[in-house]
């Protein structure tokens, strides 16, 4: 006689959630993350079809009035998108989605006429139109996120995982991009490029927020005087805490480079420079999403501050290649993960009317900071160990500052805003 079942005690089989079956790429966020794959990896071959040209031919080994120059000359892109492409972005969701789209559009044009005048005068405004468009579609992206997640908690996860999918794309479009510019020449490359942008451009039209955000005319008459880098509160403060880890960025990577020139340091020094750095961002992208888990955002912000300080004084003590090397992976790190907390954290808290103006301006504003920082070690000789304390310094007191600031913003004392 067979026994009773399960099911009879209340046990039912085991089912996979329908949602669960539903592939990445029909989510809104999945359609997202593809296209930002598409569009990293078209940047990655622009890249290297130019860098043999003279666009890039500019080098940290260069004059110091040659790479001052090439720093200034950075802050052109973000000049156009901060004052004339954000407040367009912010008009409305569809055509945050629809000018996405065009970013990917116009680099597929622009990628098309440097392919025929890459030996000429031309290449200039055609390379120029590619950075700026570049830098419109990183600016969109940010403020499509928030309707892409089902909830603010996803935010910091959301932004490493696209960081990661762009490196992992970038790598991946940089093998064939290697074997067309060796056997057919970098005019194929930017074909290549040019029909990557396409794809990006068509998976772009097609995100569709999941959840429905602010209306996109609501407060727009207040956008027009840019408030919403004055509200709320943590948002410039933390913008400042951001400002000082891009600055650092800046500044380290310079100081090292010529540092290095000058003791006449073999390459592959520089090499492992590089690669410290470029690995401690992939790993901040990778343990963001479980900091979040235990910290909010503003904490996040606040150790990045106190991880590059505590390290700086550390290296300080020594000095040296190797010790460069670890600041740089500590630096690297530390403004990875705050860089994905801080864009929650305006994703989060920001008006949805107002959030692509402010990505725009925070995005500037950074790329400022960043030259500024780099053209200290340009225009002023000073040795690694001196370096390292001013880094240490300036962590330091941008964390206590920061920490102070948030308990005032707690309290409703808002000094600015006065």
């Amino acid at each position: 006689m067979p026994g009773p079942s399960l099911e009879d005690d209340g046990w039912r089989p085991l089912s996979i959630p329908p949602a669960a079956q539903v592939p990445l790429t029909d989510t809104p966020f999945g359609r997202l993350a593809v296209a930002h794959a598409f569009s990293l990896a078209g940047d990655t071959l622009v890249t290297m079809a130019l860098a043999g040209s003279l666009f890039f031919s500019i080098s940290p080994t260069a004059a110091r009035e040659r790479v001052a120059l090439s720093l200034v000359i950075t802050m052109a892109p973000f000049a156009v998108v901060a004052p004339f492409l954000g407040p367009l972005i912010d008009r409305s969701r569809w055509g945050r989605r629809a000018l996405m789209a065009l970013t990917g559009l116009g680099r597929a044009a622009a990628c098309l006429a440097m392919a025929q005048v890459l030996d000429e005068l031309l290449l200039f405004p055609a390379a120029f139109t590619v950075l700026v468009l570049a830098k419109a579609y990183s600016v969109i992206k940010s403020s499509l996120v928030p309707g892409a997640v089902d909830g603010d908690h996803e935010l910091v996860e959301a932004n490493a995982r696209l960081s990661m999918v762009g490196v992992v794309a970038g790598f991946v479009a940089a093998v064939p991009a290697a074997l067309l510019l060796r056997f057919a020449g970098a005019q194929w490359v930017l074909g290549l490029a040019a029909a990557l942008f396409v794809a990006a451009a068509v998976t772009s039209a097609r995100v569709v927020e999941r959840r429905r955000l602010a209306a996109d005319g609501d407060g727009a008459e207040a956008s027009a005087d840019a408030s919403v880098v004055a509200s709320p509160a943590g948002i410039p403060l933390a913008a400042v805490a951001m400002a000082l880890l891009r600055s650092v960025v800046g500044f380290l990577t310079f100081l090292v480079a010529f540092d290095f020139r000058r003791d006449g340091a073999p390459s592959w020094w520089f090499g492992i420079v590089l690669a410290a750095s470029m690995g401690s961002t992939l790993l901040g992208a990778m343990v963001a999403p479980s900091l979040r888990l235990r910290f909010r955002e503003e904490q996040i912000i606040a150790g990045s501050l106190a991880l590059v300080g505590v390290v700086a004084f550390a290296m300080t003590q020594v000095g040296g290649r190797l010790p460069a090397a670890l600041l740089a992976a500590a630096v690297g790190l530390a403004a990875s993960a705050g860089r994905f907390a801080f864009d929650a954290l305006v994703q989060r808290d920001a008006p949805d009317a107002v959030r692509g103006r402010a990505f725009a301006r925070f995005e500037a504003g950074f790329q400022l900071v960043w030259v500024v920082g780099a053209l200290l070690p340009v225009v002023i000789t000073t040795s690694l160990r001196n370096g390292f304390a001013v880094v240490g310094v300036a962590a330091t007191l941008a964390g206590v500052a920061y920490v102070g600031g948030r308990r005032a913003v707690a309290r409703g004392v808002v000094p600015w805003a006065a």
